[in-house]
C-alpha cells in the first residue's frame, strides 16, 4: 500500500463533510491499482476489525464516530472505573462506569457507545462494547502464594485486578518476590484474569529489582542477543584506506567534543572559526554509524526494534552495543573516526548562507566536559585555559555564535521553556546521596544551538529535494487547549495575541518573556506546557511548533536514536548516487515504519526514566517524614496539589487530608477554593509542607501543608534537603 494510505484514508472518512462510499468509490479515489485492488480491500478489512472503520448495512465505508461509537484507549483508574481516550483528535475523553468496562483493562483498544450524551456539567458516559486489542500481555507485579493457587498484584495500579497464578505455573518464585507474569486467560465477569510467572526478579524492595521492575514493565529490551553482539564485534574493525580515500581527510582540523563527565557514546564535535568576511564557519561532525550498521542487518533491526537509548540514573540501556557506542563509533580523542559533516557558513544576524554536506575522517582534538567549557567561558579559569590553551579561542568563538543563533530563534518566535532538571546523586554504594537543579550552564547552550541549527539545515535541504526522510514535528496546538490556556492566563492579566485557531508560536513566546521573574511564572509556563502537542516522528514535514521551524529533524545522535541513523543511510545513499526510483519507494516506507516506531519507543523511554527518578526521589524523602520545607505548588487537581520542592522533589496534599476547611476544585482557573474561609491555592503559590508518608513501593510522597508563605523568597535553597 502506498505510504501515509492509512492517515489520508482516516482524514478522508473523519471528515464532516464526507458521505459514506462503497470500497470501490475509494479505491478511484485513491488511484488504487488493479493489481493492488485485492491488496486495498484487505486492508480495509484489517482497519475494520481495528475500529478505525465501519460499514453500513448497505457494505459502504463510514467512521465509528457516525455510527454512534466512540473508539480508543481504555484508560482505568485503582477504584474500577475508566476513561476511553478517542482516536480522534481534540475529542473528550468518555467516562466508563467500573460496571459498563466488560472486562476491559489499562491500555486496551476499545469500542464503547455513549450511554449519556455530555452536559456542561459533565462529560459523556459510556459503554464498552468489544475490545479490539488486548494492549498488556505481561504484568509486573509482588507474587503472594498459598498452598494450591498464587496471585500476582500488579505495580501498574491502573491495572486493577490481581492475576491469578496456578500452582503448576510459579515457576520457583516465593512470597515477596517481584515476578513477570504472562496473562493467559482475559478476565470474564466474575473471574479474575489467569498467568503464569515467565520471570522472578528476586525480592521486593532491593534497589537492582526495584530497577529491573521498571524496566521490564515498559518492556525495555535489557541484554543484546548473542547474534547481535557477534556481529557488532564483527563490524569493528579499523579503517581502511580505501574508505580513507574515497572520504574528506579533515583530520588537520581543530575539532573537538564537549559533553557530560559520565558520557562514553560521544557522537558529536564540531569545529568553528571566523572568516575573513566576518562570518563564522561551523562544522559540526556525527559519527558514521551506518557504516558498522548496515540496512537489515542484526545490528539493525536490534537498533530498530529499540530505536533509542535509555537513560535510567546509572543505567544505561544502550541502542547499539558497547563495542559500537562506547567503542569504535564514538568519537574519542587522538583516534581516527569516520564521520558526516556539516559545514555551514553562518553570518552575524544567524543565517546560513551556505552549507555542505560530506563523508569525511576526522581525529578530535580534544575532550571536554561541559563544566570544563563553562568554566572556561564563565569563570575564566587560568588552569583550565592553560590546559586546554589550543581550543580556547574556538571555545569563545562558539560562545558569540551560540548566542546569535540563540537571539535569533527568539526573534523567530521559538518557546524556551527552563524547568528545573532533577539531578539524582549517588554513592558509590548506589544510594541516593543528594537530589539537585541540572544546570544548563553556557556550554550546553552552545551544543545545543549548534546541534539545532545543523538539524535544521539538513532537514531543510533534504525536504526541497524531495526525497523520504524522517522529521522531527511538532504540530499546532489545537484550539480547544488554547482557548483553555487564554482563560487561565486572563486571570493574571496576560493575553494571548492573534488568532487561537492557528496560533503562532511568538504569541506564546510574548507570554514566557512577561512572566520571566514574576510569581506566576511557574504556574502560567506549567499549563502552558501541558497545552502543546508532543514532539513525534513523521514521514512528513510539518515544521515544529516549539521551535518556530518550517523544517526540523533528529541527524546529530546516530548512537542513540534510530531516526538519526536512518537519515544518515539515506543522506549516505544520495551523496553516492544511489537512490532510484525503486529505492525512493523501499524508503518511503522504511522511513514511515522507523517514525511511528521511533516515536513510540521514545514515549516508553521517557516514561521509564519518569519511574526511575520518582523511585530514587521516593527512597531519598523516605527518612525525612516529619521534616518541614518550603515548595511551591506545581500543578492542582480534583482530589488534591502537587508540591515541588526546590530539589525537584513533588509530594502530593490531598484535599482530603486539609482539615482546615471543605475545598473545592476550579477547573476554569486552576484554583483550590475553601468553602468556608474561601483560602485559594493556586498553581505557583508557595507554601510551608510537611512530609506526611513516603510510599517507596508506589512511588509515592504525600506532603501536609501548614500555611501558604506570603513571599516567594521564602522559598529554601536545594541544598536545605540534604542528608
Amino acid at each position: 500500500m502506498l505510504p501515509g494510505l492509512k492517515e489520508r484514508l482516516l482524514g478522508l472518512i473523519n471528515d464532516k463533510a464526507y458521505n459514506p462510499l462503497k470500497k470501490e468509490e475509494l479505491a478511484l479515489i485513491f488511484e488504487i491499482h488493479p493489481t493492488e485492488m485485492p491488496m486495498f480491500y484487505n486492508f480495509l478489512e484489517e482497519l475494520e476489525e481495528d475500529g478505525y472503520i465501519c460499514k453500513t448495512k448497505k457494505g459502504k465505508i463510514t467512521s465509528p464516530k457516525s455510527m454512534g461509537y466512540f473508539v480508543g484507549k481504555f484508560v482505568a483508574h485503582r477504584k474500577g472505573f475508566g476513561f476511553v481516550e478517542s482516536d480522534e483528535e481534540y475529542t473528550q475523553d468518555l467516562f466508563i462506569p467500573a460496571s459498563e468496562t466488560n472486562s476491559a483493562m489499562h491500555n486496551d483498544r476499545v469500542v464503547a457507545e455513549i450511554i449519556k450524551p455530555a452536559t456542561d456539567e459533565r462529560r459523556a458516559e459510556g459503554a464498552v462494547i468489544k475490545i479490539l486489542e488486548r494492549e498488556i500481555t505481561k504484568v509486573v507485579g509482588l507474587f503472594q502464594p498459598s498452598k494450591s493457587f498464587g496471585f500476582v498484584i500488579p505495580d501498574e495500579k491502573k491495572f486493577n485486578q490481581d492475576i491469578y497464578i496456578p500452582k503448576k505455573y510459579f515457576s520457583g518464585a516465593k512470597a515477596g518476590d517481584k515476578v513477570v507474569c504472562q496473562i493467559t486467560i482475559w478476565p470474564q465477569e466474575g473471574r479474575k484474569p489467569e498467568g503464569k510467572i515467565v520471570e522472578v526478579l528476586g525480592p521486593k524492595g532491593t534497589k537492582e529489582v526495584e530497577i529491573l521492575s521498571i524496566i521490564r514493565a515498559h518492556g525495555l529490551p535489557e541484554e543484546f542477543p548473542k547474534k547481535v553482539l557477534q556481529e557488532a564485534e564483527s563490524v569493528a574493525q579499523p579503517i581502511t584506506q580505501e574508505e580513507i580515500r574515497r572520504r574528506l581527510d579533515i583530520r588537520d582540523m581543530n575539532i573537538f567534543t564537549i559533553d557530560g563527565e559520565d558520557a562514553k557514546d560521544l557522537d558529536d564535535a564540531i569545529s568553528i572559526e571566523v572568516l575573513p568576511n566576518g562570518n563564522f564557519s561551523l562544522g559540526v561532525h556525527i559519527a558514521d554509524v551506518t557504516h558498522y550498521v548496515h540496512e537489515k542487518s542484526k545490528l539493525d533491526k536490534e537498533a530498530l526494534k529499540r530505536a533509542t537509548s535509555v537513560y535510567l540514573v546509572d543505567t544505561v540501556i544502550p541502542m547499539l552495543p558497547k563495542t559500537l557506542s562506547n567503542g569504535v563509533c564514538s568519537l574519542n580523542p587522538n583516534e581516527d573516526k569516520l564521520t558526516l559533516s556539516v559545514f555551514m557558513e553562518i553570518d552575524r544576524k544567524g543565517n546560513v548562507k551556505k552549507y555542505d554536506i560530506k563523508e569525511t575522517i576526522i581525529n578530535s582534538k580534544a575532550r571536554m566536559t561541559y563544566t570544563e567549557v563553562s568554566d572556561i567561558l564563565e569563570k575564566d579559569d587560568a588552569e583550565l585555559k592553560e590546559k586546554f590553551a589550543h581550543v580556547v579561542e574556538e571555545f569563545k568563538n562558539a560562545e558569540i555564535l551560540a548566542k546569535i543563533l540563540m537571539n535569533r530563534r527568539k526573534q523567530r518566535g521559538a518557546i524556551d521553556f527552563d524547568f528545573p532538571e532533577a539531578k539524582i546523586i549517588l554513592t558509590p554504594e548506589g544510594k541516593v546521596a543528594d537530589i539537585k537543579h541540572y544546570e544548563r550552564r553556557i556550554s550546553n547552550k552552545i551544543i545545543e544551538e549548534f546541534m539545532l541549527i545543523t538539524n535544521e539545515t539538513v532537514a531543510e535541504h533534504y525536504f526541497w529535494l524531495n526525497m523520504p526522510f524522517v522529521y522531527r514535528i511538532h504540530e499546532t496546538p489545537s484550539a480547544d487547549k488554547m482557548q483553555d490556556l487564554s482563560r487561565f492566563i486572563s486571570t493574571f492579566g496576560y493575553t494571548i495575541k492573534g488568532d487561537l485557531e492557528e496560533v503562532h508560536p511568538k504569541a506564546l513566546q510574548s507570554i514566557i518573556e512577561k512572566i520571566k521573574g514574576t510569581r506566576e511564572e511557574e504556574a502560567i509556563s506549567t499549563i502552558m506546557l501541558r497545552s502543546l502537542k508532543q514532539a513525534r516522528y513523521s514521514p512528513e514535514c510539518s515544521g515544529h511548533f516549539g521551535l518556530a521551524a518550517q523544517y526540523y529533524s533528529h541527524f546529530t545522535s546516530p548512537i542513540r536514536r534510530y531516526p538519526d541513523l536512518q537519515i544518515h543511510r539515506i543522506m549516505k545513499e544520495h551523496i553516492n548516487n544511489k537512490i532510484n526510483n525503486k529505492r525512493q519507494e523501499q524508503l518511503a516506507h522504511t522511513v514511515e515504519y522507523a517514525s511511528t516506531q521511533s516515536s513510540e519507543r521514545e514515549r516508553a523511554a521517557e516514561l521509564a526514566e519518569r519511574d526511575v527518578k520518582d523511585y530514587y526521589k521516593a527512597v531519598y524523602m523516605e527518612d525525612k517524614v516529619g521534616e518541614e520545607y518550603n515548595g511551591i505548588v506545581s500543578s492542582v487537581t480534583s482530589f488534591g496539589m502537587f508540591i515541588e520542592l526546590p530539589n525537584t522533589v513533588e509530594g502530593l496534599s490531598r484535599l482530603a487530608n486539609m482539615g482546615d476547611d471543605y475545598y473545592i476544585y476550579d477547573d476554569m482557573t486552576y484554583t483550590i477554593i475553601g468553602e468556608r474561609t474561601k483560602k485559594t491555592y493556586k498553581i505557583g503559590d508557595p507554601v510551608r509542607i510537611k512530609v506526611a508518608n513516603v510510599n517507596v513501593d508506589l512511588r509515592e510522597i504525600d506532603f501536609e501543608i501548614l500555611y501558604k508563605l506570603e513571599d516567594e523568597n521564602e522559598i529554601e535553597s536545594e541544598e536545605s534537603i540534604e542528608e
